[in-house]
């Protein structure tokens, strides 16, 4: 197997090799993933509808729930049906379509995340500046650049990962397919120009690391004076759940990616991973709705129009 064009499927990572265990993680996946797809499929509607949610904050969150929609959607199903069916096989085609658009999907998600940081950032900080910053052409404008560069940044990582001759066998330790675990099936030396790809793309999420870190700093220093405890309150209740997230987000994929080979193992890796895809998408919901006490009582409306 000296070249990829011979390699017709890869074979995914099984989480156990016990008819048992194969069944637990299948119930396990299932349960989270019902529970992101009821949570961000709740939240979408509940924004549309509800006209006093027609802010940049929550036209965010709303993309932000598209984003997790898809991205455990691209992961999480193929590796169920894998458990329930006893089976590790994924296509050549399909490992590629899979890495695409969970790629992209979590690197819009990334810069979505830095846009909703700008908006908190003007909200406290420039109040009487939000509405010029942060109009609505303005903030479709913003999440259709997220949205762009991140479908370009991620087509070119996907065709420069996939053009590589992979001569390591077919084998990939993880539940999906990912750039990481494709280079390392790459010849020697084969793979650089793609890491080179990688530490130019970790330069700019990084710089977008370092303008949330300064934005939430300006947060915090305008909310320490406010004079009242509602306020702070409020304020903290916008911001901190933002902060969870993106915090989580970004600490697992940096490990993911820039953690030496010398000490990577499948047990880290597989932990890792879960935490970057498969958990936000599934808190993200819950953590957004029960900080927030406008969207709660959107969702109180909704529901029982659903039901009824």
């Amino acid at each position: 197997m000296s070249n990829g064009t011979f390699i017709f499927e890869f074979l995914l990572l099984a989480f156990a090799d016990t008819r048992e265990l194969q069944l637990l993680h299948f119930w396990l996946f299932l349960g989270i993933y019902l529970a992101a797809l009821l949570g961000n499929s709740l939240i979408i509607p509940a924004i549309a509808c509800d006209h006093r949610l027609h802010t940049p904050m929550y036209f965010f969150l709303l993309n932000l729930s598209l984003l997790d929609l898809g991205s455990i959607s691209t992961t999480v199903p193929k590796s169920m049906t894998n458990s329930l069916w006893d089976t590790r096989a994924i296509s050549y085609s399909g490992c590629a379509a899979q890495l695409f658009l969970f790629a992209f999907l979590a690197l819009a998600e990334y810069f979505l995340l830095t846009l909703m940081a700008y908006d908190r950032y003007i909200a406290i900080c420039k109040p009487l500046h939000y509405g010029t910053l942060l109009g609505s052409r303005a903030c479709v404008h913003m999440a259709a650049a997220a949205w762009g560069c991140a479908f370009f940044t991620v087509l070119l990582h996907t065709a420069n990962t996939f053009s590589l001759p992979l001569c390591q066998g077919n084998t990939v330790d993880q539940f999906f397919c990912e750039i990481p675990q494709i280079l390392r099936l790459s010849c020697s030396h084969a793979y650089l120009r793609e890491v080179g790809l990688i530490v130019v793309s970790i330069f700019v999420e990084f710089g977008c690391f370092v303008f949330i870190v300064l934005s939430y700093v300006q947060i915090f220093k305008v909310v320490m004076r406010i004079p009242t405890q509602q306020g702070q309150h409020k304020a903290f209740s916008t911001c901190l759940p933002h902060l969870a997230v993106v915090s989580l987000f970004i600490s697992t994929v940096m490990i993911a990616y820039l953690k030496p080979p010398s000490i990577s193992s499948t047990p880290l890796d597989v932990v890792v991973a879960v935490m970057y895809s498969v958990v936000p998408p599934a808190v993200n919901p819950l953590i957004y709705s029960m900080r927030n006490q406008e969207l709660k009582d959107a969702l109180k409306k909704l529901i029982p129009s659903l039901v009824f």
